[in-house]
């Protein structure tokens, strides 16, 4: 395939797909350059909207807004303009990465000084490195895992003990809960390999509720009172104080949201990076056919057991950095609902597709913060759209794309 110059176009070793750019030919997909202006776009109209959203206090008028937004998000996707700004985020890897880190430091400008705004925004990322991990499970290796909330604990529980009872420095205490949780985890693997499907599902809903009476009744970790953590500090730098600047006062959670902000990018590099690798192949081999896998080579309990630990530690690292920034844990935090939620993001946001966990998670976690007014039914407005979702949207609102290892060829 060549390009506009009359070159051959670098093909990616991995995907297998065409990153060069050129002109229409003839599927709709428009040049390079189009779809990267495309993309950006997308992006900055995402912030605007992101930005009014948390601005608005009339909620008739931020369900106006969500009215727009899926009206646009419907053509764009009738259209082919989805497709075409999905394919600039495939090929302009740093360029599109960067767009969206800019876009969340401009956030946290505009909002230096609101507590609840930053909050929030912290929660939707921590609960993004949550999913993540959940994604790699479900969403790559076809491992189901419904006690994401537990392993998230898991995480919160060992930054609680270690940060009071320990001088270890707080990055390293967001690794060990990483993997404490990854160790927990692996008193399931099991009869998580033993089982498929539904029977897998049941394994990790019966740990969850464990999980949670444990912490109930073990009056050492606090009971059903829970424990109180210190503020997180990083070389001195204590992130519970605000920053003055003058006469400017920027809050003390802008310091959290830059610390989840770093905490998702490298989730997130990590997630694409295995991803493209022959670990993203090997887990997708496991997913769609296990016996097909194991026929041509591929060690299906390992594939499993990876998955399933690395998961389980980006569950224990968000969980670790949640306790720290909230100064508290209690089991009510971590109960089978949480966990339902963050699995509801991952199939919301589409399985598969780590661009989709954010605006999944920024619909699940702040809507219903935002709307006050529907709180009480939360849970049936997630399991409506959950049910819509499995109807009209299989694949989830932003379906992953299928991989392709030749050039032009689009699997159909």
């Amino acid at each position: 395939m060549k390009n506009a110059s009359g070159k051959a176009a670098p093909i990616n070793p991995v995907a297998g797909t065409v990153t060069g750019t050129g002109p229409d030919n003839g599927t709709g997909i428009g040049t390079g350059r189009t779809n990267l202006l495309l993309a950006v776009g997308g992006v900055l109209l995402t912030l605007l909207l992101a930005i009014f959203a948390m601005a608005a206090e009339n909620q008739w008028l931020l369900l106006s807004l969500l009215f727009l937004a899926g009206v646009a998000g419907y053509a764009a996707n009738r259209s082919g303009i989805a497709q075409r700004a999905e394919r600039a985020f495939d090929s302009h890897h740093a360029l599109m990465n960067g767009t969206v880190l800019a876009g969340f430091l401009i956030f946290i400008a505009v909002f230096h000084a609101a507590h609840f705004a930053l909050l929030m925004l912290c929660t939707v990322l921590v609960y993004a490195v949550v999913c993540l991990g959940l994604n790699l499970q479900t969403g790559y290796a076809g491992v189901v895992n419904f006690a994401g909330a537990a392993f998230f604990g898991v995480g919160s529980y060992t930054a609680a003990v270690l940060a009071v009872h320990t001088q270890l420095p707080h990055l390293l205490i967001l690794f060990l809960g990483g993997v404490m949780a990854a160790a927990i985890g692996a008193i399931l693997l099991l009869p998580v390999l033993r089982t498929r499907g539904h029977y897998a599902a049941l394994v990790t809903i019966a740990f969850g509720i464990l999980f949670r009476t444990f912490l109930e009744v073990n009056e050492t970790l606090g009971g059903a009172q829970g424990l109180k953590v210190p503020g997180m500090q990083i070389f001195g730098w204590v992130l519970r104080d605000n920053i003055e600047i003058g006469d400017i006062t920027i809050s003390f959670y802008a310091n959290y949201a830059l610390c989840a902000l770093v905490l998702a990018a490298l989730a997130f590099t990590i997630t694409k990076r295995i991803e493209r690798s022959w670990i993203g192949l090997a887990f997708d081999a496991v997913r769609i056919d296990e016996t097909a896998a194991s026929t041509f080579g591929i060690q299906v309990r390992r594939w499993k057991i990876s998955a399933f630990m690395l998961g389980n530690g980006f569950a224990g690292v968000a969980g670790a950095f949640f306790a720290m920034m909230t100064g508290f844990v209690a089991p009510t935090n971590f109960t089978f609902a949480d966990s339902l939620i963050m699995i509801s993001i991952v199939v919301m946001g589409g399985m598969g597709n780590a661009w989709g966990i954010l605006p999944a998670a920024v619909l699940v976690v702040l809507l219903p913060e935002k709307l006050q007014s529907i709180q009480e039914y939360r849970f049936l407005l997630y399991a409506i759209a959950v049910i819509l979702i499995l109807l009209f949207r299989q694949d989830g609102l932003f379906p992953r794309r299928l991989r392709s290892y030749v050039p032009g060829w689009s699997g159909k």
